[in-house]
Order: structure tokens, then C-alpha cells, then sequence
């Protein structure tokens, strides 16, 4: 891995046999498929039979796939109507959390959901997004409970492994999602992050995982625009993370936060030479000790940025030095989130939820949430606001992107990061050396993206690109060029299809 990865070009036009084997489609990505389909290489039902087959054959190994919709997206692969959108006939996983699909489980990592065999009643917004385009949801992805941890182990289903060593973590809260893509399951799967939880699990399993601006991604019609909380993809291409979300960014009537458009679409920015851009670099972290992996990481990341005619100095916004009213801000506004979590699911279950419906981190963290007076939560959304004014002023004053370590630490071991009943907010505790670097950019609701740029002992270890609100598109023309030189995609998991 690190300077070792390569480009996935060869696979986007690689001669395929006349009918195209399982192992085949698993290097190919979610374009790649489309224009497969379109072309009439690959009938849709092929393309969703052979997703079918490689969760079957790993997923016993990765616990990635918690709900199988396999007759139903057959029968969607073979209809006429099947919309005839960019993505027709491409698998699609949910992560089993906010995105909503009408008759189908929605647990979010809950035991008591589990039992209840809740089945959702609506479809969320950017469920509608994915099947417009085109896209046949086979299935829903582990989630730790209620997205609240940086690993993917609840008690109601399990932890989700690493395809690169089974013995660790996939990251949180999207990790059932990261697992799938990185073995090759399918190309693509929705992932969400409230403080790194696409992100991370991008990291961690050697993915590209984009972090959209607030108000990119509709959020309804249960959850808002405004929150720390956004919707997109873990992918393994540039140009995946790009027309997926040229195909989903489209707001809906009453989205309470639209993000303005540059550089659409944002296809067209993959492989568009961005120019010369000013570009800050951060190494450390006040709250935490850097493992040396994903310091170097992303120095060499800066190396490359240099050598691809960027200008490059080791600096960044001052803010993030004087984080720690931020994370209590952080704090506050999460244990709140629990509280008002817990009330959706007490409406879920039709009766009040107890200490025995929930893990023991999230009934202390939602303790702990009841507690905040109003007159706190007020002032925690100050200082985020504060917050957020300050770090774009460093955007403004001339940088363009701001590059740091993903995560502080390679991917932990499972069990590492789970809450006891002993240390209930163990989890959360354990979390923060994962979050540190992704969560300030919740709170201001830029876009960041973690691309596959280290690793440390084997497992990956990812770099974060962060640009200006609404700034995508500097993402997606910065990270064509990294992925261009350093070919990250031929590097594939031990555990792969």
C-alpha cells in the first residue's frame, strides 16, 4: 500500500470476456457498470446477480450485509421499468440508518428495533435519488447502534471485519458499507457521517469517502439539512464519488439548508487540471497524540500535491488549535442528539424506551444529553456557529485546501472501541483519536474527503482534503490528480471478490 497503490484506468476500459465473469465485474466500478449496461454487455439482472453472488461467498467473513433484498432487486433488475437513469441496473447497499426505504428493515444498530422486525414506512429523499437513478438496492449494511461510535460493532448484529485483517475494525459509523465495497461486493454503497463516519470507515478500509457540504445532500424527510449529519457514498474511484453525487445532489422542496453550486457537474472536474492552488498542511493535533503512519501519510501526500505544482506550507487555521470548547460544544450537541434519538425510538416501539433496549453508551450518553440545560445547548450552538465563521476566514483569506491525517490511529482491533457495561462511554472515549480530525468540518459543514493514501502495518490509513463550503468540485479535480499518481485501486483487500 502507500506509495505502492495504482490508478483503476486499466479497469475502466479492460477487454472483458464475452460474458463477463463475477471476478471481472467485482474491478469494475459503478460507471464502468453503467456504460457496461447501456451498452448491452451486461443485462441489469446480471449485474445484480453477480453482486448477489460475492455477498453470499464473503460476507460470512465480513458481516457487512445485515438485510439481503435479493429477490426483490431481481425482480426490479428484470422490469420494464427500471428507470433509465445514469445508473441503471447498478447495486446499490443502504446503510441500515437514515436512509429510509418504505417495507423494508430499518434497525439502525437498535436490539429492541431488531426484535420489534420494524420495517420502515417511507422512503427517504435520497432513496428516491437512487432510484431515479437508476440504481437496484440489494440490501442493508451494519451500523453500530444508532451511529453513534467510530466502529461498527452492535450488539444486534455484530461487528463488521476489515477485509484487510479480520481482526480489526472497519471504522464507524458506516463500516458494513465500507467492508462491502472494499471486498469488492459492489462498487458503491450509501454511507452517512455526523463526525467522520464516512470518512473514517474510508480510511480504515482503503476507500475514497466523501464528506459533502451541509445542504448537498437532502437529509428529509425525517432528518434536516441544518444538523451535523450528511448523506453520500464510500466508493473506490474518483469518478464514482463524482457522478454519484451529480445523481443524488438535487435538493427537494422545503430542504432547509441548499448548498450553492460550483463547478458542476462534478464529473467533469475529474481529470480537470484545478490550476495552482495555495494549500495548508496539519500533521498534529492538539487533543491527541498522531500515530507516526498517518503523520507521514500525509506529508507525502503534501510531497505529491508540491510535485503536482501546488504551493504547500505547513500551516492551518488557528481555530483548530483551540478546540476544546468545541468538542464540549460537540459534546453537548451529540448527547442531545441521543436524547432526542431515543424519543424517535420510543415512538418507533409505541411505548418509552428503557436501559434495556439500548447498549449501555447510548443510555449514559443520553443521560448525560437530558442533563443539558437550554441554556446550555443555546450556548454550544454559539460556539459552533463561532466556530464556523472563524475557520472560513482562512478559506477566505487565499488557501484552498487544508490537508491532515484522517484519523489519528490505524484501524483498531475489534473490541477496542466497543462500551462495557463497567465504562459505558468507553466507545466514545476510545472514538475521539478517530473523530478528531474529521469532526470540526460537521461543525462548519465543509466538504472533506478521505482518500486511500498510507497504511500502517499492512491495514490503510487515509489523508483528508479539506476545501471551502460548497466546494466540492476542488475536491474531485485535487483527488483525480492524487489518484492519477499514486494509483491507489490495484491494491486490492486480502478478502476480495
Amino acid at each position: 500500500m502507500g506509495a505502492t497503490f495504482q490508478s483503476r484506468d486499466h479497469l475502466h476500459d479492460h477487454p472483458m470476456s464475452a460474458e463477463p465473469t463475477t471476478d471481472e465485474l467485482a474491478g469494475v466500478d459503478a460507471v464502468g457498470l453503467a456504460d457496461l449496461i447501456r451498452r448491452g454487455d451486461l443485462s441489469p439482472v446480471e449485474a445484480v446477480q453477480a453482486t448477489i453472488d460475492r455477498i453470499e461467498r464473503l460476507d460470512d467473513r465480513l458481516n457487512a450485509v445485515i438485510h439481503h433484498q435479493f429477490e426483490s432487486a431481481l425482480e426490479q433488475a428484470a422490469s420494464p421499468e427500471l428507470p433509465a437513469g445514469p445508473f441503471r441496473g447498478v447495486p446499490m447497499l443502504i446503510k441500515d440508518l437514515w436512509a429510509e426505504e418504505a417495507g423494508q428493515p430499518h434497525h439502525a444498530g437498535v436490539q429492541a428495533l431488531k426484535d420489534a422486525d420494524l420495517r420502515s414506512t417511507i422512503d427517504s429523499n435520497l432513496v428516491l435519488r437512487y432510484r431515479e437513478a437508476g440504481f437496484i438496492n440489494v440490501g442493508r449494511t451494519n451500523t453500530p447502534e444508532l451511529g453513534l461510535v467510530a466502529t461498527t460493532e452492535p450488539r444486534s448484529y455484530g461487528p463488521s471485519r476489515n477485509p484487510w485483517s479480520t481482526d480489526h475494525g472497519t471504522g464507524g459509523s458506516s463500516g458494513g458499507a465500507a467492508a462491502a465495497v472494499a471486498s469488492g461486493m459492489l462498487p458503491a454503497a450509501n454511507a452517512s457521517d455526523g463526525g467522520g463516519s464516512i470518512r473514517i470507515p474510508a480510511a480504515m478500509c482503503g476507500l475514497v469517502g466523501l464528506k459533502p457540504s451541509r445542504g448537498r445532500i437532502s437529509m428529509g424527510p425525517v432528518k434536516e439539512e441544518w444538523g451535523v449529519s450528511v448523506q453520500h457514498v464510500v466508493c473506490r474511484t474518483m469518478r464514482d464519488c463524482a457522478a454519484i453525487l451529480d445523481a443524488t445532489a438535487i435538493p427537494f422542496l422545503g430542504d432547509g439548508v441548499v448548498a450553492p453550486d460550483h463547478g458542476r457537474p462534478y464529473a467533469q472536474r475529474v481529470g480537470t487540471d484545478p490550476g495552482r492552488l495555495r494549500i495548508g498542511l496539519m500533521t498534529h493535533s492538539p487533543r491527541t497524540d498522531v500515530h507516526p503512519d498517518c503523520a507521514a501519510a500525509t506529508r507525502r501526500t503534501g510531497d505529491l500535491l508540491e510535485g503536482l505544482g501546488h504551493d504547500v506550507a505547513d500551516t492551518h487555521p488557528q481555530a483548530l488549535e483551540q478546540i476544546d470548547e468545541l468538542g464540549w460544544a460537540f459534546n453537548i450537541n451529540w448527547g442531545v442528539g441521543a436524547v432526542l434519538s431515543l424519543e424517535h425510538l420510543g415512538g418507533q416501539l409505541g411505548r418509552p424506551v428503557t436501559g434495556d433496549d439500548v447498549e449501555p453508551g447510548t443510555w449514559m450518553l443520553a443521560e448525560r444529553g437530558r442533563g443539558v440545560s437550554a441554556t446550555d445547548y443555546a450556548g454550544a450552538q454559539a460556539i459552533m456557529g463561532a466556530f464556523r465563521r472563524t475557520m472560513a476566514t482562512w478559506w477566505e483569506d487565499g488557501f484552498d485546501l487544508l490537508v491532515t491525517p484522517t484519523t489519528a490511529l490505524p484501524p483498531p482491533r475489534i473490541d477496542e472501541l466497543t462500551p462495557t457495561d463497567d465504562d459505558p462511554l468507553r466507545g466514545s472515549k476510545r472514538s475521539m483519536p478517530y473523530a478528531v480530525f474529521t469532526s470540526p468540518f460537521n461543525t462548519t459543514g465543509q466538504p472533506a474527503i478521505s482518500l486511500p493514501l498510507g497504511s500502517s502495518d499492512g491495514l490503510p490509513v487515509g489523508v483528508q482534503l479539506v476545501a471551502a463550503y460548497g466546494r466540492e468540485d476542488l475536491l474531485m479535480a485535487v483527488g483525480a490528480q492524487l489518484e492519477a499518481e499514486v494509483r491507489w485501486s490495484e491494491q486490492r483487500a486480502p478478502i476480495h471478490a
